[in-house]
This record gives structure tokens, C-alpha cells and sequence, in this order.
């Protein structure tokens, strides 16, 4: 009989370590949640003077991305891919502003209406750099503008391990860095949501 209250109480502490650790990881994970959507995206430059961003990772089970984020798993399901399959998935907004300056030079068109020439003056304005390029024409009655953003945004995802002294280990937190190629792209908003199963 003895055997048999040892054995049970040997199980019952297995099952009770099993089911503390479980509780400790998903305690520890949904801290990490509620700190990632607590804080913003930080901006900063990198040393050559790119515009950057750094925002935490959040880590949500396909059942919550698909509650909390219903409009990106319909999109994701349109593309064909289940979402059990998803590994992770990124969202990433840029607002490109720029303020320039372009002269503007007159051209005569000649329209014809019938018999009767009318003479019409037209302003083109055109200006360009390596990523941004606006070209447009100015009528009396009219403007028609033609303006091209080309940027490449290389997102980064890495691990920011726990500190105690020199010592460090596990993970604290997933970040994902995102830097832009174009100086006139501002990062305004960016999500980077880990599945976890």
C-alpha cells in the first residue's frame, strides 16, 4: 500500500511541476504581450543615416491572431495559406514626405477646335532624386500630377536575451528592427506577430 501512495504522490508532484511550468510560460508570455502593445515604435538613425524603427514582437496562438486580428487572417487565408502553417507575419506602414522645389517652364499648344487655333499655354514641372520622382503640367483650368516612392524596407528579427550582471540567458523579448532605404520615408506604424503553438 505503501508503494502505491508513494507512486501516486510521485505523480501528482510530476503533474504538478508540469502544470507550473506551463502556467509560468504562458504568464511570462502574455507579460511579453501586454508590454509589446504597451510600448510604441521607437525611431532612431542608423550610423549612415537611414531611417530606422524597433518595435517588440508579440506572440499569439492562431486562434488569438484570428480573434484579435481577423482582417489580416482573411488576407492570409485569400493568398492560400492556412494559417496553422504561418510561422510569423509582419506588417509595416511608411509615409513618404518630401518638400521640393521645381521650376516651371511655359509651352505653347496648339489646339484645334474647327477651323479656329486657340494657343494654350502649358507649365511643366518635373524633379526627381534616387527614390522619389514627381513630374506634372499646369494648365489654366487644370494640374495633373505623376508622383513615384521606390523604397526597400529590410526587416530584422532577433532575440533580446535576459541580464542579471554579465550573466545572460533565455529570451526577454523577440524585436524586430526595420530600416528604410529612402530618406524621405518616415516608419509609421509596424506589428510583428509570432505564432506560438
Amino acid at each position: 500500500m505503501k508503494k502505491y501512495l508513494f507512486l501516486y504522490a510521485v505523480l501528482t508532484t510530476a503533474l504538478l511541476a508540469y502544470g507550473y511550468a506551463r502556467y509560468r510560460h504562458e504568464t511570462r508570455r502574455l507579460t511579453q504581450n501586454q508590454d509589446a502593445l504597451a510600448s510604441g515604435i521607437e525611431h532612431y538613425r542608423t550610423r549612415l543615416g537611414q531611417e530606422a524603427a524597433s518595435v517588440q514582437a508579440l506572440r499569439l496562438r492562431c486562434a488569438e491572431f484570428e480573434r484579435l486580428r481577423a482582417e489580416d487572417a482573411a488576407s492570409i487565408r485569400r493568398l492560400g495559406i492556412k494559417l496553422r502553417r504561418l510561422e510569423a507575419a509582419a506588417k509595416t506602414v511608411t509615409a513618404t514626405s518630401v518638400d521640393l522645389r521645381a521650376p516651371v517652364r511655359d509651352t505653347v499648344v496648339l489646339l484645334r477646335r474647327d477651323t479656329l487655333r486657340i494657343r494654350d499655354t502649358l507649365k511643366l514641372f518635373r524633379w526627381r532624386d534616387a527614390w522619389v520622382t514627381v513630374e506634372g503640367r499646369i494648365r489654366t483650368d487644370s494640374v495633373a500630377c505623376r508622383v513615384e516612392s521606390t523604397d526597400t524596407l529590410r526587416q530584422v528579427v532577433h532575440r533580446v536575451p535576459r541580464r542579471f550582471l554579465f550573466i545572460r540567458w533565455g529570451t526577454k523579448a523577440l524585436r524586430q528592427e526595420i530600416v528604410s532605404s529612402n530618406p524621405h520615408t518616415r516608419i509609421v506604424y509596424s506589428d510583428y506577430v509570432k505564432f506560438e503553438r
